[in-house]
C-alpha cells in the first residue's frame, strides 16, 4: 500500500485518471432511480487523499475544469437564459434572495446553537452553499479585521470542509425530489402521442412530436390562412403537406388556404397538435406525410458556419428552396421552431421540400457529422481569456466590500453574452452540441478529482475532533433549509416548472455536481437555463452574506 500511495504522489497524471478510473463507475450505479454521476469522482478524491497528505493534484488541475464546464455552461445557456431575464427576472432574483437569505439565517442560528466564532461561521456558510470564493472572501475578511493567525485562519477552511460534502449531497436528493412535487402532471419532455391513432403517428425525433393528418370539415376555417388558423387555435406547431381534394399535394406555408375536405399535417406536441385539430374539424387515419413521391423529408445536421447564429427567417429556406424546416433536434431533445429560432452547430432539423431540392438544402446547411464534431479553437480560447479577465475585475460594492467574479463566476457570465450573440461577423462564438458535452464532461472530472483530492487530508483530519460532529450538522441544517427553501417557493410561490426549477437548485447552490444530477434525469437543456439564470447573482450574493456573517 505504500508503495502505491508513493507512486501515486510521485505521478499526479497516474493520480488523476485513478480518481476518475474509482469514482466514475461508482457514478453510474442507481439508488432508488438516482445516481451521482460524474459527481461520484469528488468523493473518490476525497477518499483517496484522505490516506496520505501528499495525494494532491495541482490546483490548476480543479481551476481548468472550472473553467472548461462553467465556459461550456454559459455558451449553451446564453440563449435561453436572455430570454428568461427579460420574463422571469425579477422572479428568479427573488428566488436567489430568499433561499440565501433562509441560509445566512440558518447559519446564524447554528453558530450560535454550536457556539462557532466568527470565522468558522463564514466558512459553516461557504460550505453549506458550497462557494468557495465566498470562503475566500471569508479569509479576507477576516485579516482586514486583524485575525492572520493560523488558528483564526483554519478555523473557517475547517468548518468549510466539513460541510462542503453535504452541500454537494442534499441539493442532489433535493433535484432528485424535485419530479415528486409534479406527481400527477406530465413534464413537457416527456409527452406521449397516445390520443392519436397509430397509423397517423409520425416520429419527429425523441418522441415527443408526432406528425398528425387533420381533414378540414369546418366552414370558418375555409379562406383562412394557416398562420391566422394556428393563431386563433394558440396552438405551437408547424405545418408540412397539403393535400387538396383532387388529389394534388404541394408545400404548407403561413399563407396557404385551405378549402373543405383538404388534409394537412401538422408536427408538434399531442396537445398542441389537438388544439389545431379542434379549430379545422377532425383528425384524419390517411398519413399523408408517408406519401414521398413529391414532397420529401430530410433530417440534416447543421454544419456550415455561415448559417449558425442566423434565425430561420433571416435564412428565409422557403423562398430560396422552397422547403421549411418543422423540427430541430439539439442533443436528446426535440422542439417546434418559428422565424425567431436562431440555428446552432450540430442541430439535426427536419427539412421538407421536393425531391430535387433536398441536395442544395443540404449543401447549404452543410450536413456534415464530421464538421459537428470539431471546434474553433480560436473562438474558444479568446472567450476563456475574456472570462478569466472579467473574473478578477474588482467589483465595489456599499460598505466598502468588494467582490470579484473569480474563475467560476467570469466565464460564464461571458460565455452567456457571447452564446445569446452567437456570432460576431466571422467569429462564431457557439460550440457544437456534442463537442459542449464533451467539455462539460471533462470539465467537471478535472474539477472533482481536483478539489476532492486537494480536501481529502484535511477533511479527515477535522473528522477526527469531537466539534466536527457539530459542524457537520450545522452543515445539515443549513444546506437542507436552503435546498427546501428553493423547492418550496420556486414549486409554491413562484411557479417555476420542473427542469428549470432543477437547475435554479443547482445553480444558487452554484453547484456543478447538482447541475449534472440534474442533466441525468432530463431529456434537455431546461436545467441549464435555470442554473445560469440565478448563478451570477446567487454567487455575489454569497460573496456578500459571507462576509456579513464574518462581522456580526
Amino acid at each position: 500500500m505504500h508503495r502505491i500511495i508513493d507512486t501515486l504522489a510521485e505521478s499526479p497524471l497516474l493520480l488523476l485518471f485513478a480518481t476518475v478510473a474509482v469514482g466514475y463507475p461508482i457514478g453510474r450505479l442507481r439508488f432508488r432511480g438516482v445516481r451521482f454521476g460524474v459527481a461520484a469522482i469528488l468523493f473518490a478524491g476525497l477518499t483517496i487523499g484522505a490516506l496520505d497528505e501528499r495525494l494532491r493534484l495541482p490546483e490548476v488541475v480543479q481551476q481548468l475544469g472550472l473553467c472548461l464546464f462553467v465556459y461550456s455552461v454559459g455558451l449553451a445557456s446564453g440563449p435561453g437564459f436572455l430570454a428568461t431575464l427579460r420574463r422571469h427576472g425579477i422572479r428568479n432574483g427573488a428566488v436567489v434572495l430568499v433561499a440565501l437569505f433562509a441560509a445566512a439565517g440558518a447559519t446564524w442560528i447554528a453558530s450560535h446553537l454550536l457556539g462557532l466564532s466568527t470565522g468558522m461561521t463564514g466558512g459553516l456558510f461557504s460550505g453549506s452553499v458550497t462557494n468557495t470564493p465566498a470562503l475566500a472572501a471569508v479569509l479576507e475578511s477576516l485579516r482586514g479585521q486583524g485575525m492572520t493567525s493560523a488558528l483564526e485562519q483554519a478555523g473557517p477552511v475547517v468548518a468549510h470542509s466539513v460541510a462542503y460534502p453535504l452541500g454537494v449531497l442534499i441539493p442532489m436528493i433535493a433535484i432528485g425530489v424535485v419530479p415528486r412535487l409534479w406527481r400527477g402532471e406530465k413534464p413537457s419532455d416527456i409527452r406521449t402521442s397516445q390520443s392519436w391513432p397509430a397509423s397517423s403517428r409520425g416520429r419527429a425525433g425523441s418522441g415527443s412530436l408526432i406528425v398528425g393528418t387533420i381533414e378540414v370539415t369546418r366552414a370558418d376555417a375555409v379562406g383562412v390562412p394557416l398562420e391566422q388558423l394556428r393563431h386563433d387555435a394558440a396552438a405551437r406547431v408547424q405545418h408540412g403537406r397539403v393535400k387538396r381534394v383532387d388529389g394534388t399535394v404541394e408545400l404548407a406555408t403561413s399563407t396557404t388556404v385551405l378549402a373543405l375536405g383538404d388534409l394537412v399535417t401538422a408536427v408538434g406536441e399531442s396537445k398542441e397538435v389537438s388544439k389545431l385539430v379542434e379549430r379545422l374539424g377532425t383528425r384524419s387515419v390517411e398519413a399523408i406525410n408517408l406519401d414521398r413521391r413529391e414532397l420529401d423529408v430530410r433530417r440534416i445536421f447543421v454544419s456550415n458556419t455561415r448559417v449558425v447564429g442566423h434565425s430561420l427567417r433571416e435564412l428565409d429556406l422557403m423562398q430560396q428552396y422552397g422547403a421549411t424546416i418543422t423540427a430541430i433536434r439539439r442533443g436528446d431533445a426535440d422542439w417546434i421552431p418559428d422565424g425567431d429560432t436562431v440555428l446552432q452547430l450540430g442541430d439535426r432539423v427536419r427539412v421538407l421540400t421536393r425531391r430535387e431540392n433536398l441536395q442544395a438544402v443540404s449543401a447549404f446547411l452543410g450536413d456534415s457529422y464530421r464538421a459537428v464534431s470539431e471546434f474553433d479553437v480560436l473562438t474558444f480560447a479568446f472567450g476563456i481569456v475574456l472570462g478569466v479577465a472579467a473574473g478578477m475585475v474588482p467589483i465595489p460594492l456599499p460598505g466598502g466590500i468588494t467582490v470579484r467574479l473569480g474563475l467560476a463566476g467570469g466565464p460564464l457570465v461571458v460565455a452567456m453574452v457571447l452564446g445569446a450573440r452567437g456570432r460576431t461577423g466571422p467569429f462564431v462564438w457557439g460550440i457544437p452540441y456534442g463537442v459542449s458535452l464533451t467539455m462539460r464532461q471533462l470539465g467537471l472530472l478535472l474539477f472533482f478529482a481536483g478539489i476532492g483530492t486537494r480536501s481529502g487530508f484535511a477533511s479527515l483530519q477535522a473528522l477526527h475532533d469531537p466539534a466536527t460532529l457539530g459542524l457537520l450538522g450545522g452543515g445539515l441544517f443549513v444546506t437542507s433549509v436552503t435546498s427546501l427553501s428553493i423547492m418550496l417557493s420556486g414549486r409554491y410561490l413562484f411557479g417555476i416548472p420542473e427542469g428549470i426549477l432543477t437547475g435554479v437548485i443547482a445553480g444558487i447552490h452554484t453547484q456543478p455536481a447538482a447541475l449534472s444530477a440534474a442533466l441525468e434525469q432530463r431529456l434537455d437543456e431546461t436545467p441549464n437555463v435555470g442554473y445560469a439564470a440565478v448563478f451570477p447573482l446567487a454567487t455575489v450574493v454569497k460573496l456578500i452574506l459571507a462576509q456579513v456573517l464574518t462581522r456580526l
